[in-house]
């Protein structure tokens, strides 16, 4: 890595600047120009990159109705902000007797809480293994079945269709 410094110029060269050679400088050179070029990349680059697909895109009619609706699911899902969802619940649905994985959002608010005769839950269900489309459903909370599992893991567990499942030690449980 040492001899990356010589492709600076004679007065630029560190032995010449700090007046002897130190072994390995080379190689802290090298990490800090790889560290500087992708935190270039990403914070400035990465979003002009971003912002120029998000350009092309919206002007494709129906495509972009579709990628937008996508990026904000996907942003609200995976944003930190207090948006994201709280926990995974397993709820009766489609019929009484089936269970689906769903992602509490919140408790209903507004109309929807003042109309329904109990405490309802917002709840996403997602469908497999296409996370992003889903239904979105009012459960009463004591239908719903909480979970420990956390809400990345239940996103793996719905998008492998079952395959990867949390604390699933053995390929034969059932």
């Amino acid at each position: 890595m040492d001899r990356f410094l010589t492709f600076l110029p004679h007065t630029l060269h560190p032995d010449v600047l700090l007046g002897r050679h130190i072994p390995g400088l080379g190689l802290v050179l090298v990490t800090l120009l790889v560290f500087l070029v992708g935190l270039l990349t990403r914070n400035y680059f990465g979003k002009k990159l971003v912002h120029l697909w998000d350009l092309m895109v919206g002007r494709i009619p129906i495509v972009r109705n579709i990628y937008q609706a996508v990026k904000q699911l996907t942003e609200a899902i995976f944003s930190d902000g207090a948006r994201h969802f709280k926990q995974v619940v397993m709820v009766e649905f489609p019929r009484p007797g089936l269970y689906s994985l769903g992602f509490v959002a919140g408790p209903a608010g507004g109309e929807l809480a003042s109309k329904a005769t109990e405490k309802v839950i917002n709840v996403f269900i997602p469908c497999t293994p296409n996370p992003t489309t889903g239904y979105y459903v009012l459960v009463p909370e004591k239908e719903l079945i909480f979970l420990e599992m956390s809400v990345e893991d239940g996103f793996k567990t719905i998008i492998s269709s079952g395959l990867v499942a949390p604390n699933n030690t053995s390929p034969n449980t059932k």
